[in-house]
């Protein structure tokens, strides 16, 4: 595809199919070293986003792909963390807010080591890199290994676990928290009310909402909100980016999930680098347990997230199931804390991680003395949201809570398979729904492609494919949208959204991986993820240099059980 459209690398698709008008989107949406979400309203990098999207482009370029991913991480802090937005310094400051003078990271972010040439914000985003860089090896292996991709990645990627794992678990049982609500991506969902309440607004007039240039207001989260959100960013700021001194602090189900499946994916990345994964593949089953123990509501059947400084139950508004299953949870905390947080701590036996050590220690002290003053327990917020279903993606979920929520994703609340075309981010049924403002009910590309592969995961392949068309036939006619009506797919917020169009190219190239993927697991044979004829063409048209890779059609990579999610595998207003 030219910069005219020409359609030069597929020659097999017609030309305005939908795999060449997504492609066109990544294509017009590039920077030269990393996607924009959209031009218009999101006109920097954001961390998940260019994850999804480094998951897409791995089909079109895998080169791409792993510069995508580089770019970001380019970005990464001291401590660890992965920035949520990083900036690009040709865009106004007045163009999005809040811009880089707000977040002043180089100066502010000195102690928790924030990069000196370049500008991002001090919050993170899910967790989703490890997979995506996993996944984007898969694509081409012998490119990566030529490059070393994942030897120069899994240094980084262990580090952002380690701050997660160490900085954010104010709970003390094992998770990581999130310290404000764009940090979850899901930024103004029903879930955040409850937690935020205790936060005191800024001042109307302290700031400009940039988005409301792009958007109506209507759809966008209230001001109310907004002034929360920057009250909280603020402090956050002032106090140098330091973990648990805030007001908010909230253990969310999908951020976890993300995290867990993430461990996995860098447990593979550690054995293709010559190490053993397998302690990493048991931490990641040791969150998993702790992910159960801390959010799951058997009565409701579905995972709650936990407002980490939140009272008892009638302080929290809970309902006699969740706060049944939260004394039955606290009564057993204080010893699985204990075997959660040994465990988290145990570090992987590989050469690259071994120069952190002395950093890692430093981090847990930090952290522990942090979680020490506030409360273990929490509470779990009653709230019905398309995050509680995300843990599917595990593969070490238990059986009978993953038949669970495939349960309540198609019941009343999520109308999955029924009234809904597409999941949505909200309760059908809830107080708060909304089927257009924001994360309060719409239907994103994101969490349903990640529902799709969770379907897949624990064996629901009918349910996964209806999702899979619903998925692609709606990313057709609304024009590859932010997001939309879960009713009648509408299209809202943004058109030609890059995490949509990268979702739509893997969707379209799945079946071929999942069905080699069940061939492997059935005769215990490797798999390897080919990309799609004609990536190098692209590549060489936009001006990427072109690569030798011998292997990159014929090698195989290591078949890992446990990282079952590599059949398959922006959020908010963003901050």
């Amino acid at each position: 595809m030219t910069h005219s459209g020409a359609h030069v690398y597929d020659p097999d698709r017609p030309t305005g199919s939908l795999h060449l008008r997504a492609a066109r989107v990544l294509e017009g949406n590039w920077t030269g070293t990393s996607t924009v979400p959209s031009h218009g309203l999101y006109p920097h990098q954001w961390s998940w986003d260019s994850a999804f999207i480094a998951i897409g482009l791995r089909h079109l370029s895998p080169l791409r792909a792993q510069t995508e991913l580089e770019t970001l991480l380019g970005a990464q802090w001291g401590d660890g963390r992965i920035p949520h937005i990083v900036f690009n310094p040709s865009v106004p400051l007045d163009a999005y807010f809040p811009s880089p003078d707000f977040w002043r990271s180089s100066t502010a972010g000195r102690a928790a080591g924030a990069p000196r040439t370049v500008q991002t914000s001090g919050i993170v985003q899910p967790p989703v890199h490890a997979l995506a860089a996993w996944l984007v090896h898969q694509a081409d292996p012998g490119l990566s290994r030529s490059r070393s991709f994942l030897s120069r990645m899994y240094p980084r990627l262990a580090a952002w676990h380690r701050y997660l794992l160490h900085r954010r678990d104010l709970g003390g049982g094992g998770l990581a928290s999130v310290v404000h609500p764009w940090e979850q991506g899901m930024d103004n969902s029903p879930c955040w009310d409850a937690p935020l309440s205790r936060v005191t607004p800024a001042a109307p007039r302290s700031f400009r909402r940039a988005d409301l240039d792009h958007g109506s207001a209507e759809d966008r989260p209230t001001d109310l909100d907004y002034g929360r959100y920057v009250r909280l960013a603020t402090d956050y700021r002032d106090g140098g980016y330091a973990d648990g001194a805030g007001e908010f602090a909230v253990e969310d189900p999908a951020f976890n999930a993300l995290l867990i499946a993430s461990e996995h994916a860098l447990a593979a990345i550690a054995q293709e680098l010559g190490a053993a994964g397998t302690a990493r593949h048991a931490r990641a089953e040791r969150l998993t347990a702790a992910l159960v123990e801390r959010l799951w509501d058997p009565a409701e059947g579905m995972f709650f997230c936990r407002d980490v400084y939140g009272g008892d139950a009638r302080d929290g508004g809970e309902s006699g199931a969740l706060g049944s299953e939260r004394r039955s949870s606290e009564s057993g905390a204080h010893g699985s804390e204990r075997g959660s947080r040994s465990g988290a701590l145990a570090p992987e036996q590989c050469s690259a991680e071994s120069s952190a050590h002395a950093s890692e220690r430093r981090s847990r002290q930090s952290g522990a003395h942090t979680s020490e003053q506030r409360s273990r327990t929490g509470a779990l917020i009653p709230e019905r949201s398309v995050a509680g279903l995300l843990p599917l993606i595990l593969p070490a979920l238990p059986r009978d809570i993953a038949a669970t929520l495939v349960r309540t994703a198609g019941g009343p609340h999520f109308g999955l398979g029924g009234v809904a075309r597409l999941a949505p981010s909200y309760d059908l049924t809830g107080h708060a729904f909304d089927p257009h403002r924001y994360w309060r009910g719409p239907a994103w590309f994101n969490t349903n492609w990640l529902l799709e592969r969770g379907l897949r995961l624990h064996g629901e392949h009918g349910r996964a494919e209806e999702l899979r068309a619903a998925l692609l036939e709606t990313a057709d006619t609304s024009g590859f949208a932010e997001y939309v009506d879960p009713y009648t797919g509408e299209a809202c917020g943004a058109l030609g959204f890059s995490w949509t169009a990268a979702l739509t190219l893997d969707l379209l190239h799945e079946p071929a991986r999942a069905d080699q993927a069940e061939r492997a697991d059935r005769v215990d044979q490797p798999t390897h993820v080919v990309s799609h004829p004609g990536y190098r063409a692209f590549d060489s048209v936009h001006g990427t240099p072109p690569h030798t890779s011998h292997a990159s059609h014929t090698t195989h990579t290591p078949h890992t059980p446990h990282s079952s999610f590599e059949t398959g595998a922006k959020g908010g207003d963003r901050g």
